[in-house]
């Protein structure tokens, strides 16, 4: 990853004791000050959180820093608008919270992050050592929470220190540094006990300029890769980790004659309306990718930058070749673990790197593939609830095509019909968690992402996860431009589908019909109500219009059948074979 180094700016209007002379901020000597000062440096421009008396030194300096302080309204919800802050802009997104229900409120939007590959540092206030085991108010310590996994490094956090000496500034700038730049993503936890917050730290903070060097292929390497993908006998599979890499892959399929799938999150990193495109995989994935691959008849699958876990692939084995994986990922533990029993020839490397390389293997393409002119037979508008098909389409037409909005898909019935409707011809405009997949994380994360890139950011999400966390309120407060379009269908829809589907009687999935419009309003943010399709497009056109945030609660039909049957059968397929391992 690259990060602006420079100091981040001051402005003149700041207190005396922050502005710059010869490049330095003269006087903060608390080592609160300090450590603002080094993520500063390292490139955090947006902080997302709460305040609390444990945590106020901290964010006493954060708001006389250079970084933009987000105050939210739960920990969760900045958990998710830092991760998606950081996917959208690139650079590291600061979560700060104070002690107990604080940190363990900010612990899903960061097992997010750690999922969806973000780079967020958590700084978080806990008791003190002289008061620990003491029964201090929201006591933070061994005492009152597991120290492993919150307090050290696992599968929750890359690095993870608790701040018992001022001393240790130096050495933690240095990991911080050092783990911000790993393309895979980085997550951190600086834990500052309340005595130390207020600490003297007389010297400055030194961030180190390192380079991580990242594994690549060398030519031997690349050139076996080539052997096992003739032009023409080889599809790619795309996921997350290869979005910065749209330009080379595009290249490369069109030289190799190579179709083209792509999991979720991968959707527009290579253009969808392409004549090699044959769809998307896993949840709320394309019908009729199986026969298709059964008619190329390909011999491998150059698989990059995906896991093939669940949410990416069902673990099908129809998308698997006869001659299986050419699997390129950064992390030498992805390959063979979704497909443990397919042939897999593992390349550790970094995705673009490795594409280029590739690239000259194969001579440029001796034809252009030119899109065709899409004719898809489009649904007419009809009395009644809307369908999520037809919205959709107004989606496509007025966001997708009619906009430069980033689109969010929240989990459930929301990003099956996303994933399944929308076409992107570009990567960074769509945006979904299959892996992790919280309720919650668009409808809270659109905010960060629409403060850090500046511009609007439509969340698709379901009436239950607008109703377990949201941050309207807070958009409001900053002016973030956010649309909320909400499948209003009275319950957690997916579930009653799915319970259905699975043969079960749907237990409590209904629930009382919600003004989501009116609460919008009564919170300083624009509601817009749509009852029937015909009235979509001119409310989506308004949304858009709005500066600031808007709610479209749209009346949608509960009893249309949903896209998310595919992942039914999964979890029925996996139920029978774990009954079939137990006879």
């Amino acid at each position: 990853m690259s990060h602006d180094t420079s100091r981040a700016r001051v402005s003149a209007e700041a207190p005396l004791e922050l502005r710059r002379e010869s490049g330095r901020l003269e006087t903060p000597r608390r080592l609160v000050d300090r450590l603002t000062q080094a993520l500063s440096e390292l490139g955090v421009e947006h902080a997302f959180g709460l305040i609390g008396g444990a945590n106020a030194p901290f964010v006493d300096a954060l708001g006389r820093s250079a970084i933009h302080v987000t105050h939210c309204r739960h920990e969760g919800g900045a958990a998710f608008a830092a991760t998606e802050a950081s996917l959208v802009s690139g650079r590291p997104a600061l979560v700060f919270a104070t002690t107990g229900p604080g940190i363990l409120n900010a612990l899903n939007g960061l097992a997010a992050a750690r999922w969806e590959g973000a780079r967020v540092i958590l700084v978080s206030g806990i008791t003190s050592a002289a008061q620990r085991g003491r029964w201090a108010a929201q006591e933070t310590s061994a005492f009152t929470l597991p120290p492993s996994g919150i307090f050290s490094e696992g599968p929750l956090f890359d690095y993870a220190t608790v701040v018992e000496d001022v001393a240790e500034l130096e050495n933690i700038a240095t990991r911080l540094a050092l783990g911000l730049q790993r393309p895979q993503g980085f997550i951190a936890h600086i834990a500052l006990p309340i005595a130390m917050q207020g600490a003297l730290r007389p010297e400055y903070v030194t961030v180190p300029e390192v380079s991580l060097a990242l594994p690549s292929c060398s030519a031997s390497d690349v050139a076996q890769c080539r052997q096992l993908l003739p032009p023409g006998k080889f599809v790619i599979w795309l996921g997350f980790g290869a979005r910065h890499a749209g330009k080379a892959v595009l290249e490369l399929a069109e030289r190799a004659e190579a179709h083209v799938l792509a999991t979720p999150r991968a959707k527009g990193t290579f253009p969808e309306d392409h004549p090699l495109y044959l769809g998307t995989t896993g949840m709320g994935g394309h019908e009729g990718i199986s026969e298709r691959l059964r008619t190329l008849a390909p011999q491998r699958a150059l698989v990059l930058g995906t896991k093939l876990g669940e949410g990416s692939s069902f673990w099908s084995s129809a998308l698997v070749p006869e001659g299986g994986f050419v699997h390129v990922d950064l992390d030498p533990g992805v390959p063979g673990a979704a497909y443990s029993g397919v042939p897999t020839a593992a390349v550790q490397a970094e995705i673009s790197g490795f594409v280029e390389a590739l690239l000259a293997e194969y001579p440029p393409a001796a034809r252009r593939f030119v899109p065709p002119v899409r004719s898809m037979q489009r649904l007419v508008a009809r009395p009644g609830l809307a369908r999520a098909a037809f919205l959709m389409q107004e989606v496509q037409g007025i966001v997708v095509d009619g906009s430069d909005a980033v689109v969010m898909a929240e989990s459930g019935n929301a990003f099956a019909w996303a994933s399944q409707s929308l076409c992107f011809r570009e990567p960074g405009r769509y945006r979904v968690s299959t892996g992790f997949g919280s309720m919650g994380h668009f409808a809270a994360g659109a905010v960060g992402a629409a403060i850090a890139r500046g511009g609007k950011v439509v969340a698709i999400v379901g009436d239950g996860s607008m109703l377990m966390n949201n941050e309207v309120s807070t958009a409001v407060q900053y002016a973030a431009p956010v649309v909320w379009i909400v499948l209003n269908d009275g319950g957690y829809g997916m579930v009653d589908h799915a319970m259905r589907a699975s043969g079960f009687s749907p237990v409590g999935t209904r629930f009382p019909k919600v003004d989501f419009a009116g609460a919008a309003r009564a919170m300083g943010a624009h509601g817009r109500v749509v009852t029937m399709e015909g009235e979509l497009a001119e409310h989506l056109r308004g949304a858009l219009a709005v500066p600031g945030p808007c709610v479209v609660d749209v009346a949608v039909d509960p009893d249309e059948p949903s896209p998310v049957l595919a992942r039914v059968k999964s979890l029925m397929k996996q139920g029978k074979e774990s009954i079939e391992g137990e006879q």
